[in-house]
């Protein structure tokens, strides 16, 4: 399985930087987009540069109601719109329904853990208490062990962690963190790939140096 930042905060040489996150997921059998950032000129562009074709990917999924996660599905799918969408179920109804007008295929509202293609599964929606921000991550199954993506962790390491071990132990995240400060959860991972809106990461830095990668748009890895 292979993962590459299309959109974050950073980007490496030749691509654009923007405030949002996107990252593709390539499988033997499913390219899936997670969130489009919120410039979709920008996402393409980034794309095109990495080599990346839009009219390949075939799921696309959403992690949170947030313009910087959100922003470029209106320009994603004019290019592709034959794709399977999965939101949180608590998304806009009306988002929702702008969606769908959008897509050859179907929207699927997430609320509780799923599979959503071979060996990529969802927390199902998670919300922190007093927050109001409904949340989904995903848990990839891969040869080097299971991993979670996530969007920003809003709802908490501990929570989505929590979710996640439903479906085994996690080997490594990579996502933004916001501003989690659970430090403790990274302990038995392999791999901590803080980016986007991650608040500490010299903090994650210098407690698990062997672990930490800072992501950004163009980062590649296979896992």
């Amino acid at each position: 399985m292979k993962l590459t930042i299309v959109y974050d905060n950073d980007a490496g040489e030749g691509l654009k930087c923007g405030w949002g996150f996107a990252c593709l997921i390539e499988t033997e059998s499913n390219n899936i987009l997670f969130d489009t950032g919120w410039d979709g000129h920008l996402l393409l562009e980034n794309m095109e540069k990495l080599a990346i074709d839009p009219q390949n990917i075939d799921t696309l999924v959403l992690s949170h109601q947030h313009w910087d996660h959100i922003g470029g599905v209106t320009t994603f799918l004019n290019i592709n719109p034959d794709v399977d969408v999965y939101v949180p179920s608590g998304f806009s109804p009306r988002l929702k329904k702008e969606i769908t007008s959008r897509i050859k295929r179907k929207l699927y509202g997430v609320a509780s853990p799923q599979e959503i293609c071979d060996k990529i599964y969802t927390t199902g929606e998670l919300e922190k208490k007093g927050t109001g921000i409904k949340e989904h991550s995903l848990i990839l199954e891969c040869d080097s062990g299971n991993y979670v993506l996530t969007g920003c962790a809003h709802p908490g390491l501990l929570l989505i962690l929590e979710a996640a071990s439903s479906f085994g132990k996690m080997d490594g995240i990579i996502g933004g963190l916001h501003d989690s400060q659970e430090y403790g959860s990274f302990k038995d991972m392999q791999l901590i790939g803080a980016g986007h809106c991650t608040s500490h990461k010299d903090v994650i830095r210098k407690m698990y140096p062997e672990k930490f990668r800072k992501i950004f748009a163009g980062y590649s890895i296979e896992l």
